[in-house]
């Protein structure tokens, strides 16, 4: 690999890039026209614009993304996380460009992409999944006979869906057939494919999920749990790991089914693998995300391994050094996003220019964004600005350092939820780890309201 163009921007671009330089591999950045004074354009040995601020236009644009490469003399695209992390037919695209996607083949993207083919998939090779659909379902009617042998509530989600769109929760029988048109017509809209599946819908869970690495030669291994529960409409806030609800025998049972499941889709990247566990402890699998997660800085911080950098090599077709004995765990990690919002305001955008700018730091504090004092926050893209990751010895450490973080913090200029990811940090049942998906709607909002 002598030079990588990050199809991305923000936080995960400046990531990647970091990690180039630190590789001595030379970096391109592209931009929309409204990114052009952005950080990861100033980090990156070259800066090339693709297009207006419109998305579409630029960084969702297959044409020139691909014409920056040649023009650049890229040999490899990294797509981050959101954007075309996920898009076979972009990863299609550079395959027959000659340029290396890093990530999974487009193949393996098409297959877990689909979430009711990926989870067939993993219901024949041995991963417990949540009862449902098989495949997609094909009308009203059979979503009726289906819902009447599961029972209620159930879930109707897009097939080809993510970022929480596209999903609903079905309580009774005159719901059904409402909820069923909406999900297809956010389905089609969100993803162009208004393909839906229906399962059982798991009250109160936990999200648990694993990281894996997988490389060409058929070598997987996972890098624990990470514990994204807290969570507000399907989108995840906080982050932690080890998670507070698993012990080591299912710490263990989850990670051997995060192996089979990312051999049994013949698997080469890093990768996630989403569960659901219950009140029981039974853990269903949920999705794969076959990209590099907005999460990802928790578990380096607890296993001291660079996963972008793994990412690089393997897409080199490097063999994995790393066996499953020698990664070893150390400690307790939390993630906080901060957002450009106002929870005030139903948490409202809210995009305009950084006047005033002061990060955390110290012993087990770790910051990933892209902002500078002076920056002018888009109204274009996703809100998230900042990262702030804390390590400490045990959890109490870990919440002890994110609430010094948090206070240390001076973002002015625009509304942000560093007030919010507060409130719920010094929550007591947060605290004490006694959550679930549910936690924000009934701790914190529910509060909020009275």
């Amino acid at each position: 690999m002598n030079k990588i163009l990050i199809a991305n921007r923000g936080e995960i671009a400046v990531r990647i890039i970091r990690a180039c330089k630190e590789m001595n591999i030379k970096t391109v950045a592209i931009y929309s026209e409204i990114d052009k004074d952005a950080m990861h354009t100033r980090l990156a040995d070259e800066a090339i614009c693709i297009g207006p601020a419109i998305s579409t236009k630029s960084y969702l644009n297959f044409k020139n993304i691909i014409e920056a490469a040649n023009i650049t003399g890229a040999d490899c695209i990294h797509p981050g996380f959101g954007f075309l992390s996920e898009n076979s037919e972009f990863a299609k695209i550079c395959e027959e460009s000659n340029i290396k996607f890093i990530g999974p083949s487009y193949k393996v993207i098409e297959l877990m992409g689909n979430k009711s083919n990926a989870k067939e998939l993993m219901k024949s090779a041995g991963v417990p999944v949540i009862p449902g659909s098989e495949g997609s379902i094909k009308d009203v009617n059979v979503a009726k006979k289906l819902v009447d042998k599961i029972g209620y509530p159930v879930m109707l989600k897009a097939a080809a869906g993510g970022g929480g769109k596209g999903i609903r929760i079905v309580n009774e029988p005159e719901e059904l057939e409402a909820n069923y048109n909406i999900v297809k017509q956010e389905a089609k809209i969100s993803f162009n494919d208004d393909e839906i599946y229906m399962e059982k819908f798991i009250k109160n869970p936990r999200h648990v999920e694993i990281q894996i690495l997988a490389d060409e030669h058929g070598n997987v291994i996972h890098l624990g749990e990470r514990d994204c529960s807290i969570q507000r409409r399907n989108q995840k806030i906080i982050d932690e790991t080890p998670s507070t609800a698993i012990d080591d025998k299912l710490r263990n049972k989850m990670g051997e089914a995060a192996i089979k499941a990312a051999k049994a889709s013949k698997y080469s990247s890093c990768g996630t693998i989403e569960f659901l566990v219950d009140n029981d402890k039974n853990f269903y699998f949920m999705e794969m995300n076959t990209r590099i997660q907005v999460e990802h800085p928790i578990t380096e911080m607890r296993t001291g391994i660079d996963i972008v950098k793994h990412q690089i090599k393997i897409a080199a077709g490097e063999e994995l050094k790393i066996k499953q004995k020698q990664v070893k765990f150390q400690g307790h990690s939390i993630e906080c996003r901060i957002n450009a919002e106002n929870p005030e305001k139903k948490f409202m955008p809210c995009p305009g220019k950084i006047v005033g700018l002061n990060l955390p730091g110290g012993n087990g504090i770790r910051i990933d964004t892209a902002i500078y004092e002076g920056y002018e926050i888009p109204p274009t893209y996703d809100s998230m600005i900042a990262k702030i990751i804390t390590h400490g010895e045990t959890r109490n450490e870990a919440i002890s350092k994110m609430k010094r973080a948090l206070e240390e913090t001076v973002i002015e200029g625009v509304n942000t939820n560093i007030d919010f990811l507060f409130e719920i940090i010094k929550n007591p049942n947060f605290i004490r780890g006694n959550f679930d998906t549910s936690f924000i709607e009934k701790e914190i909002l529910k509060e909020q309201k009275q």
